[in-house]
């Protein structure tokens, strides 16, 4: 143990204790066993509400030594305080359960909100300097410039705040708006046709998500 969890433990000290130890006329106090042996995880407080403390595992191998009725006690109470531990890790299981319905239930009005309604004839018309501002109005319905001014607070840019989902079908569209570029599509065509790729993807993606939940123990 002194290898694994004390690397400059003296082992030499400790074969030479070990060896006195069932003589009669053996003492050790936990000072000189600290200072001699470089030992981690038991020291001792001297003054006003001093005493010898210990790490858990070493209490523990005390509390055997002391007598088994008590080593029982603080076993049960060791599995007591594990069992509250696992009743809070089950809360906090329980909680993101239920961000993730609130999550999906979010993200399912904004494809009813913006994705099922056609883009405007001005955002179609509108020539696009870049084709990744193109793609932000094609997904999000708007363009950089557009958040930033109406999110000036925040860093970044919308994909920093986009969603998992959001971000798959992105990589989707931009793959495929290589394809629709090559085959010589206007961009007025190519929004059209990628809109409608991100609604479809969206919407499989948001269903997905919901048989996740509905999978998930009750």
């Amino acid at each position: 143990m002194g290898a694994v969890n004390n690397p400059d433990f003296n082992p030499l000290e400790f074969e030479g204790y070990l060896k006195e130890a069932g003589s009669n006329a053996f003492t050790l106090s936990p000072q000189k066993w600290q200072k001699t042996t470089n030992a981690v995880g038991l020291f001792v407080k001297l003054g006003r509400y001093g005493g010898t403390y210990a790490h858990k595992d070493i209490a523990f191998k005390f509390a055997s030594w002391i007598s088994a009725e008590f080593e029982l006690y603080i076993i049960k109470d060791y599995q007591r305080l594990k069992e509250d531990e696992n009743s809070k890790l089950s809360l906090t299981w329980n909680l993101h359960r239920e961000i993730s319905k609130i999550n999906y239930k979010i993200h399912t009005d904004a494809i009813k909100e913006y994705l099922l309604k056609d883009l405007t004839d001005e955002q179609l018309s509108f020539k696009y300097a870049s084709e990744a501002d193109m793609l932000n109005v094609s997904l999000f319905n708007k363009r950089a410039k557009q958040w930033r001014e109406e999110n000036p607070d925040l860093k970044g840019n919308m994909r920093d705040y986009a969603s998992l989902n959001e971000l798959l079908v992105l990589a989707n569209m931009e793959s495929y708006n290589a394809i629709l570029i090559e085959k010589g599509l206007e961009q007025r065509d190519r929004m059209i046709e990628l809109r409608n790729l991100a609604k479809t993807q969206l919407i499989s993606l948001e269903k997905l998500n919901q048989l996740d939940i509905k999978k998930l123990p009750k």
